[in-house]
Order: structure tokens, then C-alpha cells, then sequence
């Protein structure tokens, strides 16, 4: 007799699931040892102190459903980027919203293009809703544009830049994007996927380049072009789940029709109304984020470590050893980085930036557990 469990279609039985960075109570359970995460990209400095307060006093109104469509953040974020209230849409983190755009454009038979060495979640989004992926292959670590303007034909339905890249921290400028666009044709909705947009404008400030020009094109009312951007990275808030796309309004609207209702709590509202106030803590967190990013590269360069200079808040680097490998044994030593054997890297591992002596910590491990595979 069939149980419900052999109704469960074949398509997805097939997709894979997302692996996310192991939890740190989970680690520190298998371990037994106090552990440092820096596997996640996430603010060493924690969230905004106006983030916390914020959340603290919303919660006192915690048994009222939420604004479903974050209007006050909504608004502020307009007034901040100089768009129109209906440009700005509200998600529970950039993940939902790659997966409604997956959801309104893909069936079967289309198809999304993006990089090799990219974010894990764009295939899975993809299958899921029924497309086809297609990851063309990087150059110098980072998106060849022209191979992926020549790769759209009349399937494509998205094609997803992530700049800077997540997990190789590469990033190109505002002009290869200008090109780029200007190959699309009118079906193709371009992805600007900018989660660690903070961090690429400062490094591209530094320098003297022009990192991105993204909102303009949403400015002028281009329809084919939406920008995401996150609260998880340089706001600190990577566990109430909130980001945003820029768009056109009708595009929005679509969205709309298949965001979850209420998916953006109130503690989530209000945690980021705090966190875009504090530009102290942004500031702090940029200039920590540019210390350790120099030192780490410095120290790689002397342990003959190959590292791909960042745009980011992390630093990717590769082993003469399987990556898996690796990861665990700096586990062993307490420290969490991101294997990127799921990204079908074997040989990668992506290190968040953390403070002066999270730093010194993660590199005398590093250097201890080379050791012990050489010894091996």
C-alpha cells in the first residue's frame, strides 16, 4: 500500500537542499569546547545598539499581527535611496526573495543564468520553481559578464549577479554593468543581488572606483532591473530575517502576490527602523571590517595561503587539502569557517572577518591544523 510519502513528486525528491553554516550551539554540543563562528558572514560587532532597543520596545505589542507590508520601514528606506514608496518591497530576508522572483518568472523549460562559484541558493531556487540553472563559468575569481550575456537566449528568464560575490568576494564596477545591461534583452530580468553592497562601496571607495550605479536604473523606471539588499550583513541582524528589493512598482506587485502574509514580524520592522539610524555603528563595523581584511590578507601572503583580496566582510583562501577536512579539524580547535565543498570548490574555505583578536585566534589555528595535515 502507498503512503503519502510515495505521492511526494520526483521533482522534489531531486532538489537539493540548502546547507547552511553549522549553528554554534550545535558545534560547541559536537565539540564540547567554546566555539568562535566566523563561517557566516556575520557582524562580529553585533547589531546596532538602536537595533536592540528598538526590538525590545516592540515587543511589548507582540500579540498584534504586523504592518504586512512594513509600511514605516518601507518608507524610510525610500527616503533614504530616493525611490518612490512602491519601488521598495519587504521580504524575510534576501532568501524569500530570491525564491518569489524564481517563483513569479521560472516553469519548465526556462531558465535563470548566473556564475559558477556563486551563491549556493540560486540553483536551489531555481529547480524549485521548476527552471533550469545554468552557471557559466568565472574569470579571475569572479562573474565573466560577456560569456553570460552570450549564454541568454529565448528561455531566459533571470539572470543573478551577485556583487560583490558571495563566496569568492569578488566584485566588478559600474561600467562592465552599464555594458552588461546593455546587451539584455526586454524578457530578462537582471538580479542585482548586492547582500554585501556596504562593503563593496567602501573597498571601491578606497580604491577610487565606482562600485555600483544599481538604484539608478530603478530610478528611471527600468523594468527589467531589481536590486536586493539585506539587513543580515552590515546592519547585524542576520537572525530576525529581514531584506528588501528595489524595483519597479508593477514588477513589486507581482512579488506581493506570493510573499507569505505577515512574513515580516514587528520585532523585524523594528529592529531595522533602529539599525538605519545608527550610522556610528555602520561606520565602526566598515572600519574594523578594512583593518582585518588587510591584516588577514598580509598573513596569508606569508604562509604562501592563496586569498582573493575582498569586497566583503569575509576572505576566501584555498588548501592543498580537501576543504571538509579542513573545517573539521578547525573545529576541533574551536573555530567554525565555511567548507565550500557544497559549492563544488573542494579545495575553498570562506573565513568572516572578525575583530583584531577573533583575527589573531582564527590564523594561529589555521596555522596549527596545516601543521597537523602536513604531518599527517
Amino acid at each position: 500500500m502507498k503512503t503519502v510519502l510515495d505521492m511526494i513528486s520526483e521533482h522534489i525528491r531531486s532538489l537539493g537542499a540548502y546547507v547552511p553554516g553549522k549553528p554554534i550551539r550545535q558545534a560547541q554540543r559536537e565539540s564540547g569546547i567554546t566555539m568562535l563562528k566566523l563561517a557566516s558572514n556575520e557582524n562580529p560587532l553585533g547589531p546596532s545598539p538602536l537595533a536592540v532597543e528598538a526590538m525590545r520596545a516592540a515587543a511589548a505589542d507582540v500579540n498584534l499581527y504586523p504592518d504586512n507590508d512594513a509600511t514605516e520601514l518601507r518608507g524610510q528606506l525610500a527616503s533614504r535611496h530616493d525611490l518612490l514608496l512602491e519601488q521598495i518591497f519587504i521580504a524575510d530576508g534576501s532568501n524569500a526573495l530570491l525564491d518569489i522572483i524564481c517563483r513569479t518568472l521560472l516553469a519548465p523549460g526556462l531558465n535563470c543564468i548566473s556564475s559558477e562559484r556563486s551563491f549556493i541558493s540560486y540553483p536551489l531556487f531555481t529547480r524549485a520553481a521548476y527552471g533550469t540553472y545554468v552557471a557559466v563559468p568565472t574569470i579571475d575569481d569572479g562573474y565573466d559578464l560577456d560569456a553570460m550575456a552570450a549564454a541568454i537566449n529565448d528561455d531566459t528568464r533571470i539572470v543573478i549577479l551577485a556583487n560583490p560575490n558571495n563566496p569568492t568576494g569578488t566584485m566588478f564596477e559600474a561600467d562592465a554593468t552599464e555594458a552588461f545591461l546593455r546587451k539584455m534583452p526586454e524578457h530578462v530580468l537582471v538580479v542585482f543581488d548586492e547582500a554585501y553592497y556596504e562593503y563593496g562601496q567602501y573597498f571601491a571607495a578606497l580604491r577610487g572606483v565606482t562600485y555600483s550605479r544599481s538604484l539608478d536604473y530603478v530610478r528611471c523606471g527600468r523594468l527589467n532591473v531589481v536590486v536586493l539588499r539585506t539587513f543580515s550583513k552590515i546592519y547585524g541582524l542576520a537572525g530576525v530575517r529581514l531584506g528588501y528589493a528595489c524595483g519597479h512598482p508593477e514588477l513589486l506587485q507581482h512579488f506581493a502576490r506570493l510573499r507569505t502574509a505577515f512574513s515580516v514580524s514587528a520585532i523585524s520592522e523594528a529592529a531595522g527602523l533602529g539599525a538605519i539610524r545608527d550610522d556610528e555603528h555602520i561606520r565602526k563595523t566598515l572600519a574594523n571590517n578594512a583593518v582585518g581584511a588587510a591584516w588577514l590578507l598580509k598573513r596569508f601572503s606569508e604562509m604562501g595561503v592563496r586569498a582573493v583580496s575582498p569586497n566583503t566582510n569575509f576572505v576566501y583562501f584555498e588548501t592543498e587539502e580537501n576543504a571538509d577536512a579542513l573545517a573539521k579539524r578547525m573545529q576541533a580547535e574551536g573555530i567554525l569557517v565555511r567548507s565550500l565543498v557544497p559549492w563544488g570548490i573542494p579545495n575553498g574555505v570562506r573565513v568572516t572577518i572578525g575583530t583584531p583578536e577573533q583575527n589573531e585566534r582564527f590564523l594561529d589555528t589555521l596555522k596549527r591544523t596545516i601543521r597537523q595535515s602536513v604531518a599527517l
